[in-house]
C-alpha cells in the first residue's frame, strides 16, 4: 500500500490524551480524534521521534519544533501525525495536531 499525504489539522477528543506524557513536558498523545468528520481511535503507536528547528532569531541554539507519532487505528490504518511545539499563525493557534500521511482506506471504500 502507498503512503498518501494529507497534511491535514486533526481534532483530538477531550478527556483521551496520554496523561503519562503530559507529566513529562510533552503534548498527550490523543486515544480518539476526528479527522474528516469521522473518529478514529489509535489502538497501537508504532514509533515516536522529536524534530528539531534552528533557533527563529539567528542564534546557534537548536529547539524542539514538532513531536511526531505512527500510529495504527482501529480500522487498521497507519497514519503520521505530528503536534506543533509553536502555532503556525496566530488564526491556527488551535490547530496544533496534524495529519501528515495515511497508509490503507477504510474498509468500506
Amino acid at each position: 500500500m502507498d503512503e498518501e499525504f494529507i497534511s491535514e489539522p486533526i481534532k483530538p477528543v477531550a478527556g483521551t490524551f496520554e496523561p503519562a506524557a503530559m507529566t513529562r513536558g510533552e503534548p498527550g498523545l490523543p486515544g480518539r480524534f476526528i479527522w474528516r468528520d469521522k473518529e478514529y481511535a489509535v489502538v497501537d503507536v508504532l514509533e515516536v521521534w522529536k524534530e528539531l528547528g534552528p533557533c527563529k532569531s539567528g542564534g546557534p541554539e537548536k529547539y524542539l519544533r514538532k513531536h511526531w507519532f505512527r500510529i495504527v487505528t482501529d480500522n487498521g490504518m497507519i497514519m503520521t501525525l505530528y503536534f506543533e511545539r509553536q502555532p503556525r499563525a496566530k488564526s491556527q493557534n488551535k490547530m496544533r495536531w496534524w495529519l501528515y500521511t495515511v497508509i490503507g482506506k477504510e474498509e468500506d471504500e
